[in-house]
């Protein structure tokens, strides 16, 4: 994925949570519907709802705005206990087409991936660089906000197939 559109995430997120909202109040669009969809996405992208289409998961964030606090952090999980979006589509990480990779050759092991990686701030056993330990994006609570591609000053971590 394009580092452009990744740096762009949380505009489009507002826009995609707004035109949701939208369809679901105004134009009676059925929350059966929406559940069914971002399931489908999950099989395809894994958890990308709640960080790329979630009007709530908007809302957290800008209520995160600028707190790398471990407690924010959390507090990001436990909103999605409610959602079974969350729930399927987190399941679906570990099977889904789309997943952060990363080129070994290019990787410089600076370790800048892990620390723009919230769930490799909360779980040592997962890292990106270190070898032995699990892809974090394969994380049942990773939601693929790609700040570890966009981060990446190697360019050796990709979202693709």
């Amino acid at each position: 994925m394009n580092k452009m559109i990744i740096s762009k995430r949380r505009l489009i997120h507002g826009i995609a949570g707004m035109l949701l909202t939208a369809a679901v109040l105004f134009f009676k669009l059925n929350l059966v519907y929406v559940i069914l969809i971002g399931i489908f996405m999950g099989l395809i992208f894994g958890k990308v709802f709640c960080r790329w289409i979630c009007p709530m998961g908007f809302i957290m964030e800008l209520m995160m705005t600028g707190s790398s606090d471990q407690k924010h952090l959390q507090l990001y999980n436990y909103h999605k206990l409610g959602c079974p979006i969350a729930w399927i589509s987190g399941l679906f990480n570990k099977f889904s087409i789309f997943k952060v990779r990363k080129d070994r050759g290019k990787c410089t092991n600076c370790g800048i991936c892990d620390k723009n990686c919230y769930i490799s701030s909360l779980n040592s056993s997962y890292s990106l660089h270190k070898d032995g330990r699990k892809n974090p994006s394969i994380h049942y609570s990773c939601s693929k906000c790609l700040a570890c591609v966009e981060k990446c000053p190697a360019k050796s971590l990709k979202y693709s197939i």
